[in-house]
């Protein structure tokens, strides 16, 4: 078992984990501050919808969908003079946050449309019936009734940030998907790849036992 950890350097294990909760926090808060009002305004300009309008649902559907489209190694190359310009460089963990962010939101909106479409209307029809305007409407009643349908979308985005975070190791972002490329991949340590990958395992499943915790405890509010 020693000899198969051989090529195991504990403190740079450390410190990739570190980068890649780095990664998915800073980008998390960003994908939600981003998409969740993108989501609702995709929602409220629906078909049907209080602010019904065809044209602005049209774009803001392009948009996201274009963006949904591309794969995200792609995205990341992309962008690379965008995220320079940004935070001044392309390289770990400030490299990565804005293209994590540009993958995520998009993907985060479209979550947040279908949870919000999943709202009984005659909540929305009793809220304006005592007089609620359309901001409290949304605030109010829109938004509370949604929550578990949002804390799961938060939980799937969070899920695919992490996947993400490892394929930003192609271009030098940090994290254990960098030390899986670098190490694991190019100079053909297994013992390294397999510890990356396991904590990979674990985060994704804590994210999602604290999502499922969280979406029982607002579903029997």
């Amino acid at each position: 078992m020693s000899a198969f950890m051989e090529n195991i350097d504990w403190s740079e294990i450390g410190q990739a984990t570190l980068d890649t909760l780095s990664m998915l926090g800073g980008s998390m808060v960003l994908t939600v501050v981003l998409g969740l009002p993108l989501g609702v305004i995709l929602f409220l300009t629906g078909k049907g919808q209080m602010l019904q309008n065809r044209a602005a649902n049209g774009v803001l559907s392009l948009v996201i969908n274009i963006l949904r489209s591309v794969p995200f190694v792609i995205l990341l190359i992309v962008m690379i003079p965008l995220t320079v310009t940004l935070v001044g460089t392309s390289l770990g963990v400030p490299g990565a946050i804005p293209p994590l962010v540009v993958g995520a939101a998009p993907f985060f909106a479209r979550l947040v449309e279908t949870a919000l479409r999943e709202v009984d209307k005659g909540v929305i029809e009793a809220s304006f019936a005592m007089g609620a305007k359309r901001r409290q409407v949304v605030l109010g009643a829109l938004l509370p009734e949604a929550m578990p349908g949002l804390i799961a979308a938060a939980t799937v985005t969070a899920i695919a940030l992490v996947s993400y975070t490892a394929m930003a190791g192609v271009v030098g972002a940090g994290g254990l998907g960098d030390l899986a490329i670098r190490f694991g991949y190019q100079r053909f340590q297994t013992d390294v790849m397999v510890v990356t990958v396991v904590l990979l395992l674990v985060l994704v499943q804590a994210l999602q036992m604290v999502g499922d915790a969280v979406v029982r405890r607002v579903s029997h509010r």
